[in-house]
């Protein structure tokens, strides 16, 4: 498939390898703004705006940049970037320390960045349109935040109508809010994927194309680790014990990941700690949005290899790993949980719920074969409606002033039934919470807290969550495109 075009669902070319190291310190995969620590004493944990006593906030501008993602003599891809740097910045606090960064927008569109998974304050959500007025070109804004919950959250462009281009140019991020007592690792490390749709000159394909947002999104021909193509090659020393943070930062790839040659234990999921497991065949699903915290204790020889693999066409390998140096002999015990999150509700109350549905419609509509070759190719998605409102949810396309689908009061169990009457699967985020995803025929759970899932075509599924957060707040797709035509809505919590 030559590169300039989109590397499609069961397409497994992502650009060239690059080499990097494996060091004892998260700091080596991604920018830790020193200003970014909060200096002052720390706050208790809480779901509040830092104090004006706090220093002087780290600014964090948005800039044009130029990336490498082909080796010479081709050309750098223009790209946009934080702090100068092309790849995705990790900015690390203490549970309990606030968030002050003072976002400079010096690109020539309007900007705000979510705090994807940070059960934020109303104003600090960062949903241009909605939560607050967009940052206008040469404008900036200050996120001030003290993020509840420790946890691995992603860093995205949101705004209304216009969050598909900053983040397909290259924004995004990740927050990581350490816990007071963090599990002993010998290394911490930030993992974000992204994808970049090229043409062959290297530059960036056009955006706003409506085939793409009524489909599946804009799917890209190059996926990058860490603001480098795949596959990132690490070293580490054998009997290495390490935390991976997985985020999934991509516009619109949707994936399954799968672990080979290591024995992986999920520790958290969106953030939120769990029960320590094993997945399932060694495989997790990785639609955008979505976080892991996994650890993983690395073979006790030296020169073992294991690898993250996506599984697209025939699998591409994001990440290996290869052992190398002395041996690490500190005793650790096994592996187990990372310990719970104390602030979310011990169990959330379903007899007295407010239960609404929540109805996906719109897109593309592929059209059936009329007896055509069997193995040939599958015919295109075909859409010809309103392109500014490819998609609508409870029958309306979200756009700034849409009014909330329900209203409750802050302490009230709401349970969704969200149904995806559309052909593509759809990755959806709810804003300011975490929910349970409810058990088919019954009101039992799954054993761990989310903000992020994927709803395959077809499919209806119910989410229980405590409203407990004050404000309006979206249930909105995570793929970007469709973000942008119509596909989110908005509730209120009083």
């Amino acid at each position: 498939m030559p590169p300039s075009r989109p590397v499609p669902p069961t397409d497994s070319r992502a650009g060239s390898p690059s080499r990097r190291s494996l060091l004892a310190t998260a700091a080596a995969f991604g920018l830790v703004p020193d200003a970014a620590r909060a200096q002052a004493p720390s706050p208790p944990p809480g779901n509040g705006a830092a104090s004006p006593a706090q220093p002087e906030p780290a600014a964090l501008p948005a800039a044009p940049g130029r990336a490498r993602f082909r080796p010479e003599p081709a050309p750098e891809t223009p790209v946009w970037c934080f702090d100068g740097k092309a790849l995705p910045p990790v900015v690390r606090v203490k549970l309990g320390q606030p968030v002050r960064l003072k976002v400079e927008n010096r690109t020539d569109k309007p900007l705000a960045l979510h705090w994807h998974g940070v059960r934020n304050v109303n104003a600090m959500d960062g949903v241009g349109g909605v939560t607050q007025a967009p940052i206008p070109p040469g404008g900036d804004f200050l996120y001030a935040f003290t993020p509840p919950d420790a946890g691995s959250y992603l860093i995205r462009p949101l705004v209304v109508g216009g969050a598909s281009e900053p983040s397909g140019r290259g924004l995004a991020g990740m927050l990581v809010v350490e816990e007071a007592n963090p599990p002993a690792v010998d290394a911490d490390v930030s993992v974000v994927l992204q994808d970049w749709r090229l043409e062959d000159d290297g530059t960036l394909m056009p955006f706003g194309q409506v085939p793409l947002a009524a489909a599946h999104g804009r799917l890209g021909n190059l996926v990058t680790v860490n603001g480098k193509p795949v596959p990132g090659i690490f070293e580490v020393r054998p009997g290495a014990r390490v935390r991976l943070r997985l985020g999934n930062a991509c516009n619109a790839r949707a994936t399954r990941i799968k672990f080979e040659g290591v024995k992986v234990y999920v520790a958290a999921v969106d953030g939120q700690p769990t029960d320590t497991f094993e997945p399932l065949r060694a495989t997790l699903p990785f639609p955008p949005g979505t976080r892991y915290d996994l650890l993983v204790d690395l073979p006790e020889e030296e020169g073992a290899t294991c690898a993250i693999h996506a599984l697209i066409g025939k699998g591409l390998i994001l990440a290996s790993v290869t052992t190398k140096g002395a041996k690490i002999t500190e005793k650790r015990p096994p592996i187990g949980p990372i310990g719970e999150n104390k602030r979310l509700p011990a169990e959330v109350k379903l007899q007295n719920a407010l239960r609404r549905d929540v109805v996906i419609t719109g897109g593309a509509f592929v059209p059936k074969d009329k007896g055509g070759a069997k193995d040939g190719p599958a015919p295109d998605a075909v859409y010809t409606g309103d392109p500014q409102k490819i998609w609508s949810v409870n029958g309306v396309s979200g756009t700034t002033g849409l009014q909330p689908i329900f209203s409750v009061k802050r302490g009230q169990v709401v349970v969704l039934a969200l149904r995806n009457d559309t052909a593509f699967p759809q990755a959806l985020h709810l804003h300011g919470h975490c929910f349970r995803l409810l058990h088919p025929l019954d009101d039992g759970w799954e054993p761990y807290w989310l903000d992020t899932f994927q709803l395959l075509e077809g499919r209806t599924a119910r989410i229980g969550f405590l409203a407990d957060n004050p404000g309006r707040w979206l249930i909105s797709a995570t793929v970007l495109e469709r973000f942008d035509t119509g596909l989110w809505t908005v509730f209120e919590v009083t």
